[in-house]
């Protein structure tokens, strides 16, 4: 089995703790089956959850798939809770979700909505959707602009 961490790089501004709203929050990736490389079309959802009974064995997991092409089996599970991305963070890598793979790992990632982040300025919490790649919006209690841009994400192995 491969840890993979998942993480983000974000413009963060006037906001922090970027994390899902809820426990149950849906990931959404495309995955790659580890046996033939072929990478499924589809954008492929993962939640912590979710629970799915590997085949041959008395385990489980949050995602079990067949790859469409060579036929294997493989499975996936959330490590633990999400990390928030914090303004420190902002502009850099840093890691928010940890993924047990076996068979199969993520290679692109989709944030999409169901996220929330907390104003520096007056700790109001806003609901974020970053479907569009970019969220904006304004704090009318600290008078400034917030926002999150410039989203990118990478897979590194985790120890």
């Amino acid at each position: 089995m491969v840890k993979l961490e998942l993480q983000i790089k974000a413009e963060l501004t006037n906001v922090t703790d970027l994390k899902p709203a809820s426990t149950d929050h849906c990931w959404y990736f495309k995955i790659q089956c580890s046996s033939c490389r072929e990478v499924d079309k589809n954008m492929i959802s993962i939640s912590a959850e979710d629970a799915g009974q590997i085949s041959g064995s008395r385990g489980g997991a949050n995602l079990v798939m067949r790859c469409k092409f060579c036929k294997r089996e493989g499975a996936a599970s959330i490590v633990g809770n999400p990390e928030p991305y914090k303004e420190e963070n902002s502009g850099s890598f840093a890691k928010v979700l940890v993924i047990e793979c076996r068979g199969l790992e993520p290679v692109e990632f989709e944030p999409r909505d169901g996220w929330t982040a907390k104003s520096t300025d007056s700790n109001d919490v806003f609901d974020i959707d970053l479907t569009e790649g970019e969220w904006y919006d304004y704090d009318e209690n600290a008078s400034v602009e917030v926002s999150v841009t410039e989203i990118e994400s990478r897979f590194t192995r985790s120890n």
